[in-house]
């Protein structure tokens, strides 16, 4: 299914729909708020903008540091190239652990790899632990957003779910409750894990270390209990040095909920005694992108959501008809990368308003990057075959004005004789299911400055 048709299913409701999009603006708005506060916003995102820029400029350098400074703090680095070598290496991990159990923190690398199903295939038993994910995997769904996975749901729909899963009481609605009903259950997971799985934020190439950002905690708790850390990151998560990473501390929460900062900047470097951490590294596409110069500041993302927050395309279809781990703006100039065919309808899942390119703290040109796959799209033959030769009729038809003159004509004649029943069907005129159609003029713009000018010249 194309963007267009699963957006289509999720507008159905319309009260979820008007409801997913005045939170999702509330979230923008506290943004707003939180980056007009601080006088030198501007300035942090050219800054961390920069940043990026010349990390990516020297990937390789900076990468090879990284893990030369984690292998000397006694962290296993293991290297992936694509998604499968990534979950092979996980599994491996989890086997020579002996465990059968997990516990995960947030990460959407892990999703992006499709983890949870290839674990779970193999035996282990897989927790996710931050209270959204956690949410959405009872109810078999794939997060929906890259900050608050379970935004498309209400708290009935939690309620229904956490009385299905876990036993509370039936029509239960306070969220306090529920969230405590989540703590109880979470606390017996993360006591039996025996393997603790977080994603990474930012890894300092200087140090090795790896910073993880949350706000309720979990991956602390998962790290600290469990006997092994693996931590998986995608290879553009590294900034140069320690000092770098309070440009970014201070744009991430500010740009995701509108916080000063998370509640928890979690610096893992090392390995406590009789422990073990390793660092998977995951390149599935990333290089590629690298080597687009048009899309490589796609690279630049630190997954705040900023940009879905804001984007009207996102806000009124939702998340998963995306159809991607990273939906929204950002998402739709990631997925092509991965599958052209797959997700070519993704870059057309937006009005090039310039919102997202505007609230990004890394200023990633995003509206303008959509704007060229559209382009690149169109090259590569990807285009749905009515719009391809749509496009192609109508090119052809504003090049003889004679027959731009004869079409136009013959519509406004139409327009008024054909029945209205007829003009305003959805099968024929896909506006119709949201507007109506102005009177057609009786004559076109050319006529009417024509008369016009032959009246004037006889006066």
């Amino acid at each position: 299914m194309s963007h267009p048709e699963r957006a289509a299913a999720f507008t159905q409701d319309a009260e979820r729909t008007t409801w997913h999009d005045e939170t999702l603006w509330f979230v923008r708005q506290k943004r707003d708020r939180a980056a007009y506060a601080l006088p030198e916003f501007q300035q942090l995102r050219q800054l961390a903008s920069d940043i990026k820029e010349h990390t990516l400029s020297r990937l390789d350098e900076y990468l090879e540091q990284f893990e030369r400074q984690a292998q000397a703090n006694g962290v296993r680095v293991h290297w992936a190239a694509d998604a499968q070598e990534h979950n092979r290496i996980v599994l491996g991990l989890i086997q020579q652990a002996g465990a059968t159990s997990i516990v995960k923190s947030k990460s959407m690398l892990t999703e992006e790899c499709h983890l949870n199903p290839y674990l779970i295939q193999h035996g282990i038993d897989v927790v996710d632990t931050d209270l959204g994910e956690r949410i959405v995997q009872l109810r078999g769904e794939a997060p929906s957003h890259l900050v608050l996975p379970a935004i498309h749901l209400k708290k009935e729909d939690v309620g229904e779910t956490f009385h299905q899963h876990l036993g509370t009481p039936k029509g239960e609605q306070d969220p306090q409750n529920l969230t405590e009903a989540a703590r109880q259950h979470l606390r017996a997971k993360f006591l039996i894990g025996q393997v603790a799985i977080t994603g990474v934020n930012f890894a300092v190439a200087e140090t090795g270390a790896v910073v993880v950002c949350t706000n309720e905690g979990n991956a602390d708790l998962g790290v600290n209990l469990a006997r092994v850390h693996i931590a998986c990151m995608g290879l553009e998560k590294l900034i140069p040095r320690t000092a770098d990473l309070g440009v970014f501390t201070r744009l991430l929460a500010r740009s995701a909920t509108g916080q000063p900062v998370t509640t928890y900047t979690s610096h893992f470097a090392r390995p406590a005694e009789g422990r073990e951490m390793h660092v998977v590294i995951v390149d599935n596409g990333r290089t590629r992108q690298l080597g687009r110069p048009d899309f490589r500041n796609s690279l630049k993302c630190i997954r705040c959501g900023a940009c879905m927050n804001t984007c009207p395309v996102y806000r009124r279809s939702g998340g998963h008809s995306y159809d991607f781990t990273v939906p929204g703006p950002i998402g739709a100039i990631l997925s092509p990368n991965i599958d052209l065919h797959q997700h070519r309808s993704l870059p057309f899942a937006s009005t090039l308003c310039g919102s997202c390119t505007d609230v990004c703290p890394v200023k990633i040109d995003i509206h303008t990057q959509l704007y060229k796959w559209r382009q690149l799209i169109g090259q590569q033959g990807e285009l749905p075959a009515g719009k391809k030769w749509g496009m192609k009729l109508l090119s052809r038809v504003l090049a003889r004005p004679e027959v731009y003159r004869a079409g136009g004509k013959l519509a406004r004649e139409g327009l008024r004789l054909l029945p209205h029943a007829l003009t305003h069907a959805p099968a024929f005129n896909p506006w119709a299911k949201a507007r109506e159609l102005p009177e057609p003029p009786h004559q076109s713009f050319r006529d009417w400055y024509q008369q016009t000018v032959n009246e004037r010249m006889s006066e």
